[in-house]
């Protein structure tokens, strides 16, 4: 018997109740057993290992197929990691799908619990998707006979060790297994997954098992990245670079998702990986076939970093995602405002924003232009874009202090951004105001208080003094320099003339075009929809810029899968044909399958393009007042035929110089002829 790497023991026959009966609801069943763990010394209180518990099971039900239930939680009043079990009669309902459980753990782990304990709660986990194992714990004789099966599973003896018959080996590696012999001949080489739960200890490992099952039975490879509490092993960057699909099994967001940028992508809560982890692996096979499947966001050249970024991420690229976290959040606010601005232009004129809240909140008819209904309508379409419009930097605020210090955060943020537009400090205002409300949060969630209060932080503490505190910042000492520095980038705007106005159209055509959605890319849209103003005239040409460039690459990528299509794969032809109306419709991403599977080659080509574009819509003063919509805006478009001239050159370049590398510069990823169509080739 091997000696216990954990003291005291995970779990003890004190810890174990059988054939009990615990009450009819699992509020009941996690309170007794929260009481057991208490009474042998586990934690010095039941109740707030009780309400950590239960709040955990408010975020989502820990019932699972098979009868057997897994509430867990971290707690302070929590001494050592403990496993508390019951086996229920009568059964009691955990939300599981199949009905009500009679195996239930308790999982409780100290706050500060090591990674060691975490790898121990995660062995439990991982065997309870083992028929085999919860028929053993269904017909235990004794609580010793319990204590035995689960420190079987969480603290294996070295009998494994031992030179195991060779015949074994392949049974005991599921993942890594050849397809079965009667897989479709075509079927992909593997998959790739990613699970991970809000609090990392259980369900985040039993789906990574489930999935690997299920890829098992479907005779492919299922590599499974788990982003847990005992930490994560990063898949290697090869194995993601050849992977077919990705499956996304996550209730949090997916650290380092820009590695697995471009990759047919099938999404879900963790739960839906463990109760129907078939389903998931034929979907991800399905999409792996279909060029219009749903693809990670992003684009090779932004997921070229090494396998550390699923890792410890360093402070520059945490920084980087909590902007982009606030921007993503913003993004709604500018297009339904800005397109709602535009369509009331249409109806009403540009001079109804001088008149439109009249109009609109005082029933104002005096008011009322030229044009009687339809300059109603424009009047109210125009009211409701700008009230959608004003929560930009509001929003851009919230979320950022969002992804620092999560729901406390939002409050202080919200109100920072508020206060950066009423001292006119706009958009820089709001970046800063979000990072200072979201770490002054994160501080203040840190603070040791009684134990009688903890339940008021997130509610009331944290935002209370989070808000005062930046807001007194904002208006004490950073709301007027940081108005200044705003003042004088938009004087600074407005005094570009001549070869200046024309650099900045090149600068932003390269960003557009860089990294299609992602970082780079979202700092000029975010750029140009924060100073968006009809009364600006700078604003609107930036605004302009930035949205033809980015309408160039899945147009360009449209025409050259359309004159040359013997240079790209079936599915990239397929792609194009897609990719003229995202174009048409300003939704770059459109051109991610190309740059994903070629960035050496396509995305220069693009950017090369972008900048042809951005360059000419700004030497020709084309102004755009609506911040998205690509060519159904074309009310919002002056000179609109410089528009389209614009846009035709940036295309037109962009796709002669991808049929240029293609053709004549060597790349890993080019397509074999034995790839194309037959009768393709042949023509």
């Amino acid at each position: 018997m091997s000696t216990p790497t954990h003291d005291p023991a995970i779990i003890a026959e004190e810890l174990i109740l059988l054939d009990a009966d615990l009450g009819e609801s699992k509020d009941a069943v996690i309170e007794r057993l929260s009481e057991t763990l208490a009474a042998a010394g586990r934690a010095t209180d039941a109740a707030p290992l009780r309400d950590a518990a239960l709040a955990r099971e408010a975020q989502s039900a820990t019932g699972l197929p098979g009868g057997i239930a897994i509430p867990h939680c971290r707690a302070d009043a929590v001494t050592s990691a403990s496993l508390g079990f019951a086996r229920l009669n009568p059964k009691v309902d955990f939300g599981a799908p199949d009905g009500p459980a009679d195996l239930v753990f308790l999982i409780a782990a100290p706050t500060g619990a090591g990674s060691a304990h975490m790898k121990l709660l995660s062995s439990l986990a991982r065997a309870l998707v083992k028929p085999e194992f919860v028929a053993s714990l269904r017909n235990a004789a004794t609580a010793a006979d319990v204590v035995a099966l689960v420190d079987g599973v969480i603290n294996p003896a070295p009998k494994a060790a031992p030179a195991a018959a060779p015949a074994a080996a392949p049974a005991a590696a599921p993942a890594t297994a050849e397809p079965a012999a009667d897989a479709p001949a075509d079927a992909p080489k593997h998959i790739v997954a990613v699970t991970a739960c809000p609090t990392g200890i259980a369900h985040t490992y039993m789906a990574a098992d489930s999935l690997v099952a299920a890829g098992e039975r479907a005779g492919v490879k299922v590599h499974v990245e788990t982003q847990g509490s005992s930490g994560s092993t990063p898949l290697d960057p090869s194995v993601i670079a050849s992977a077919e699909a990705v499956i996304f099994a996550t209730d949090v967001g997916v650290k380092g998702k820009e590695r697995f940028a471009g990759k047919p992508v099938v999404s879900s809560g963790v739960k839906r990986a463990i109760n129907e982890p078939d389903v998931m692996v034929t979907e991800a096979l399905r999409a792996s076939y279909d060029p219009n499947a749903a693809r990670v966001s992003g684009t090779a050249a932004s997921s070229s970093g090494s396998s550390a970024a699923a890792g410890e991420l360093g402070w520059g690229t945490r920084i980087r995602q909590i902007l982009l976290t606030g921007v993503s959040y913003m993004i709604p606010f500018v297009a339904a405002g800005g397109l709602l601005i535009a369509l009331g232009f249409l109806l009403g004129g540009y001079e109804i924003s001088g008149v439109a809240e009249d109009i609109v909140v005082n029933n104002s008819i005096t008011s009322l232009p030229d044009g009687g209904l339809t300059a109603y309508l424009g009047a109210v379409l125009f009211q409701i874009g700008a009230l959608s419009f004003s929560f930009l930097v509001p929003a851009l605020a919230g979320y950022i202090s969002y992804a620092i210090a999560d729901r406390p955060g939002l409050a202080p943020g919200f109100t920072a951004g508020a206060v950066a537009v009423l001292v006119g400090a706009g958009f820089i205002g709001g970046l800063v105001g979000g990072l200072i409300a979201g770490f002054v949060a994160l501080w203040i969630s840190k603070w040791r208080i009684p134990a009688v209060l903890r339940g008021l932080m997130p509610v009331v503490i944290i935002p209370l003094f989070a808000t005062l505190i930046v807001g007194g910042i904002m208006f004490l000492v950073l709301g007027k320099p940081l108005a200044a520095i705003t003042s004088g980038l938009t004087n600074w705007l407005n005094g570009l003339s001549g070869s200046s106005v024309v650099i900045l159209g090149v600068i932003l055509g390269l960003m557009m075009c860089f990294d299609l959605g992602g970082p780079v890319n979202k700092a000029a849209y975010a750029f140009a929809t924060a100073g968006l103003s009809v009364t600006d005239t700078a604003s609107l040409r930036i605004m302009a810029a930035v949205m033809a460039a980015g309408m160039v690459p899945p147009l360009a990528m449209a025409l050259a899968s359309a004159i040359r299509p013997r240079l790209f794969t079936e599915a990239e032809r397929e792609n194009g044909k897609a990719a003229w109306f995202l174009g048409a419709a300003f939704i770059s991403e459109g051109a991610i399958p190309f740059a994903a599977a070629d960035p050496l080659r396509v995305i220069p080509s693009m950017m090369a393009g972008g900048a042809v574009t951005g360059a000419l819509i700004m030497a020709t003063d084309v102004t755009l007042s609506a911040p998205h919509g690509g060519i159904f805006v074309f009310f919002a478009i002056g000179k609109i035929v410089w528009f389209l001239i614009a846009l035709a050159a940036g295309t037109v370049v962009s796709a002669l110089l991808v049929v240029f590398a293609k053709q004549f510069v060597k790349g890993k990823n080019a397509p074999t002829e034995e790839a194309l169509d037959p009768d393709v080739v042949a023509a």
